[in-house]
């Protein structure tokens, strides 16, 4: 079972003890999307990314910095670097080396500059989302540029299962048609003004909370899932639709 995860904006690369690490399997296209974002000019990036001057100008030095091969003095493991409200429900802090390989062999990170990241694969720091409509030799977007190979990259994993717990401008990235494994989702509600709506921060931290539940306990099967109780949430039985699961509180 894969669980899929997007990235974070918020970035830590502070000094980390954990020395086990990987390389991202398509560093080569990495690079290419590099090579272009090494063409623009600060006023371009906030153009293009809709961000401020000072982000703007930080990813400009970025992508200036980028430098191959990777090692831990010039980068850092995805899981640990990444900071968003995912990776706070994650709470990897506490992981043990069992658990932290367990979640590379089952948790993949969608990433518009990486493609397709497991866990302790070495990354530099960076901002491209998505949706950003970088045009890269004949791709107009990042969706075209990856077209289907990060869905042959998830493939490749060999799990007879996926589950989706990326946002939706991630996870159209992949090539539903083209999966070779059975596509299973996870969403998370909360009840406000006598229905259930989905939380922006609470859902995203609670995908988070269920990667976390999966190494945690070990699970290989998509219906354990349904036995996710963190944090309130409980399956709701009547709100889910086969293997699209809903969890409320």
């Amino acid at each position: 079972m894969l669980l899929l995860i997007s990235p974070a904006k918020t970035l830590d690369f502070g000094p980390t003890t954990i020395k086990t690490c990987t390389q991202p399997q398509l560093l080569e296209q990495s690079q290419k999307l590099i090579k272009k974002l090494k063409t623009l000019r600060s006023k371009d990036i906030q153009e293009l990314m809709d961000v401020s001057e000072n982000i703007a100008d930080l990813n400009v030095e970025r992508f200036k910095n980028f430098a191959t091969p990777f090692d831990i003095s010039n980068a850092k493991q995805a899981i640990l670097a990444f900071k968003g409200d995912v990776y706070l429900g994650l709470a990897v802090e506490d992981f043990t080396e069992k658990e932290l390989d367990f979640a590379q062999q089952h948790i993949g990170i969608l990433s518009g500059l990486y493609g397709f990241l497991r866990p302790m694969d070495l990354m530099q720091p960076y901002r491209l989302e998505m949706g950003t409509g970088l045009k890269v030799n004949k791709a107009n977007n990042l969706y075209d540029f990856w077209g289907s190979i990060i869905t042959k990259q998830v493939n490749a994993t060999d799990e007879k299962v996926v589950v989706n717990l990326a946002s939706n401008e991630y996870f159209k990235s992949i090539k539903t048609k083209e999966l070779k494994a059975d596509l299973w989702s996870a969403n998370f509600k909360e009840f406000r003004n006598g229905e259930y709506k989905m939380i922006s921060f609470s859902a995203k931290k609670a995908r988070g909370m269920m990667c976390r539940y999966v190494v945690k306990n070990r699970l290989g099967k998509p219906e354990e899932l349904k036995n996710f109780d963190l944090d309130g949430y409980s399956f709701n039985e009547g709100l889910s639709d086969g293997r699209d699961l809903v969890f409320t509180k």
